[in-house]
């Protein structure tokens, strides 16, 4: 177990050296993509453009322009905005990265729940009408794009009924800091987590039916049944617990991706100053020393939660481990 452990981490520094350097030949190397023409702006001349190449350290070869934004991302920690002079790049991540966290965690905990309960549910009534309703409504909540059903509640709750018993209690779109209001921060979060987690619920929930339904045909579960266990045992005991191995791998990367950035639209609709918004407004501005941060923090989650996924492996399928 150690050994797969340790194998992970070189896995995973390995990959973010190359995402890094990928990511960096993009927007610096390029043809066309002279960053010291962004900054210095249309038709400027000549020498204003060797002035902010000097200015940016962008005249020196591409492995020390290499080098020396690394070291301003992750040692010095003094990486500034090509767009905004003298505003520093790491703290404006640390600021939006609990935005995005308490988004995508709440969401996450509400999807695996309804996701899982669908799912089982199904799996045990397989066939009759409480099944068919479960997985029409799951593929309805999948057909649902985010941002639609994001501007939907906002008419429903912060315009038609926010004066209503119903949503009186929601509080103005934004991001309320959890040390300022822990009440607050929860009640102008709950709709969002709803709204981002209707289409994972829908997901797992299918997904999960059907590997149940394939694995209660397998032959260790004849076994069990042999044995005298209950139905209700054998669905939760033995076939639940191999089926989570899909949803293991699914939950891994989806949760990596919108940690990452990929939350983007709810982050917009309901005005949440994540890591989304800022990568979407670094975009817009092509401002690189953020894209690059945002981008690079993006991918740490990613394969970050790849390599927890395989180490679950481990821990929910003893073949792995053997393998190892």
């Amino acid at each position: 177990m150690v050994s797969l452990v340790l194998r992970r981490l070189a896995h995973m520094a390995f990959v973010m050296f190359g995402i890094s350097v990928i990511v960096f030949l993009i927007f610096f190397a390029t043809p066309g993509s002279d960053p010291a023409a962004r900054i210095a702006g249309r038709n400027a001349s000549p020498a204003t453009l060797a002035a902010v190449r000097a200015s940016f350290g962008l005249d020196k070869p591409l492995p020390v322009q290499y080098a020396i934004l690394m070291k301003k991302l992750f040692i010095t920690r003094d990486l500034t905005s090509f767009v905004n002079r003298g505003q520093e790049v790491i703290p404006e991540v640390m600021q939006a990265a609990p935005v995005t966290l308490s988004l995508v965690t709440g969401a996450a905990i509400i999807w695996l729940a309804f996701g899982v309960l669908i799912g089982v549910l199904s799996a045990a009534v397989r066939g009759s009408i409480v099944d068919r309703v479960l997985m029409a409504l799951g593929l309805i909540g999948i057909s649902m794009p985010v941002y639609w059903l994001g501007e939907i509640m906002n008419l429903l709750t912060q315009s038609r009924l926010h004066d209503t018993v119903m949503f009186s209690w929601v509080p103005a779109l934004g991001y309320h800091s959890f040390s300022r209001d822990p009440l607050t921060w929860f009640q102008g979060l709950v709709i969002p987590w709803c709204t981002l987690a209707v289409m994972y619920i829908g997901l797992y929930g299918r997904v999960l039916r059907a590997n149940l339904v394939e694995t209660m045909q397998e032959d260790y579960i004849r076994t069990a049944r042999a044995k005298g266990l209950s139905e209700t045992r054998v669905l939760l005991r033995h076939a639940l617990r191999t089926s989570l191995i899909t949803l293991v791998t699914l939950f891994g990367l989806d949760f990596g991706a919108l940690v990452g950035g990929a939350a983007v639209l709810t982050e917009v609709v309901f005005d949440l100053p994540g890591l989304g918004k800022l990568t979407y407004d670094a975009l817009q501005n092509l401002d690189l020393p953020v894209i690059m941060a945002t981008v690079l923090y993006g991918s740490f989650f990613v394969v970050a939660a790849n390599a927890v996924v395989d180490l679950l492996y481990a821990l929910l399928d003893p073949r792995v481990r053997s393998d190892d």
